[in-house]
């Protein structure tokens, strides 16, 4: 049951809270270098475009199970949004 409300939370409409919680397993403690983290992410950005919206739809999720593209999407979109409003990006 709390796997649907949470489901819902994190690919529905609504933006993330500000400074809700995560899971302790996803805190980076470590230093990291800026330039390295960005072109990471540049690059996992370019990879999902080349995959394409086919390859995510009914893409299993580990804590939701079979998620739509528009749902993976989503989910996506808000988590990058989440974390560079958090960085002042």
């Amino acid at each position: 049951m709390i796997k649907l409300f949470a489901k819902n939370a994190v690919v529905g409409p609504k933006p993330y809270k500000k400074n809700s919680r995560t899971s302790p397993i996803f805190i980076i403690s470590d230093q990291r270098e800026f330039e390295i983290e960005k072109k990471r992410l540049i690059a996992h950005l370019q990879k999902t475009h080349q995959l394409g919206s086919d390859h995510f739809q009914g893409k299993e999720s580990h804590a939701f199970g079979p998620l739509s593209a528009n749902e993976w999407n989503t989910l996506f979109s808000k988590h990058l949004d989440h974390h560079l409003q958090q960085f002042g990006v």
